[in-house]
């Protein structure tokens, strides 16, 4: 696990067993405020030991995100917290969580001794926290789950995005119109940092080119796939690349490749859903005014 210091109060945790997935902690004069666990035991278990040995502070709040096991697995390791999450998040840990960590505990001896933490504080919109002299602000971000939500430590302007900012988009638990639109939003200020859910810290001279990427990226992609879909093209997942949205395949040691396919799937999809209820097969672009308009199959 690789550990980071990014102000005098916050740290950053990224896992070196699964898919750079990060966490971090805002220490204050009463204790920390812990953002996402780690998906493996043993890395949740070396960030309490780090804030409680070599920090000398005790976890009084954990935020979740959102409900995906590599961020929400390891919050029973700090029973004495009080957790916050989306009312959505609470809500599908109860129901698809439990599966999920049934799933686990199947396929791996390591999460035997995880448990089941439900969020015990819950908002809809926005909610503020205060400990300390330090205040976060948490706001809904829909997109790459129902359910997510960012997290801003006024005053020293870091923003912990979560999978709200991945090294590319993924929207598959959610919505690409609704990722859009909530990384739209993020454009709305400035930061010195913004954490992602997943891989390096985004500084501040790059956070507005990296935004703007990740839009571009979201356009590109829907525009490829109902072009594919007019076309009747075969093997979609292969014929559009990362390189054509402006993605490396690089990132995330090669991971967001699947992430990109993944992604494809859900759109295709999304089209043929949309095509289904509107009475017809596929679309194609408008020439006038670039809409996606029904057009029927022979």
């Amino acid at each position: 696990m690789q550990r980071e210091r990014i102000t005098d109060y916050i740290f950053v945790f990224r896992s070196d067993l699964y898919a750079q997935v990060t966490a971090g902690v805002v220490l204050t004069s009463e204790g920390a405020v812990l953002i996402d666990t780690l998906l493996y035991p043993e890395e949740s278990q070396r960030i309490r030991r780090f804030i409680e040995a070599s920090l000398g502070s005790k976890i009084r709040f954990v935020i979740n995100t959102h409900f995906h096991a590599d961020h929400t697995t390891g919050t029973c390791f700090f029973p004495d917290a009080q957790v916050i999450s989306h009312k959505l998040c609470a809500e599908i840990l109860s129901t698809r969580g439990r599966e999920s960590l049934k799933r686990m505990k199947a396929n791996g001896p390591e999460f035997e001794r995880v448990k089941l933490a439900l969020p015990t504080i819950t908002f809809e919109e926005e909610m503020a926290l205060e400990l300390g002299e330090i205040k976060l602000r948490l706001r809904e971000s829909p997109g790459h789950s129902f359910d997510s939500i960012v997290c801003l430590i006024e005053g020293e302007d870091v923003l912990f995005a979560a999978d709200t900012v991945m090294p590319i988009p993924y929207f598959v638990d959610g919505s690409h119109s609704d990722l859009e639109q909530s990384l739209a939003r993020l454009l709305d200020r400035d930061y010195e940092n913004i954490v992602q859910g997943h891989g390096d810290i985004i500084l501040r001279g790059e956070v507005r080119g990296k935004i703007n990427s990740d839009l571009n990226y979201l356009q590109c992609l829907k525009k490829a796939v109902g072009q594919a879909l007019a076309e009747d093209k075969q093997d979609i997942e292969n014929a559009i690349t990362l390189e054509e949205c402006g993605k490396s395949q690089v990132l995330l040691n090669g991971i967001v490749k699947q992430l990109h396919q993944q992604n494809i799937r859900a759109l295709v999809k999304e089209f043929q859903e949309l095509a289904f209820e509107q009475g017809g097969d596929r679309f194609e672009e408008s020439e006038g005014n670039k809409e996606w308009h029904q057009k029927r199959l022979i």
